[in-house]
């Protein structure tokens, strides 16, 4: 699942591939931006954690999953 968070004074956006569902990612931002936890806490696909300040967070993005394209074809 693509992931693009915004965050505030920041003049480039956080993109990152997550294993996670849409609606674990919808429900960890969620719950960042009602005050429940003070981090936005997401996993890449290769297990890094992306930490963002619940306060600091501008939007976010939820993308399709990636789908690897093989060959130089027009589709």
């Amino acid at each position: 699942m693509e992931v693009k968070i915004g965050v505030q004074h920041a003049p480039r956006e956080i993109a990152l591939e997550s294993g996670q569902s849409a609606e674990e990612v919808e429900r960890a931002v969620a719950d960042a931006l009602a005050g429940k936890t003070p981090l936005l806490s997401l996993t890449d696909d290769k297990g890094r954690k992306v930490l963002v300040p619940s306060d600091r967070i501008a939007y976010v993005e939820i993308g399709e999953p990636a789908t690897r394209r093989v060959g130089f074809g027009a589709l």
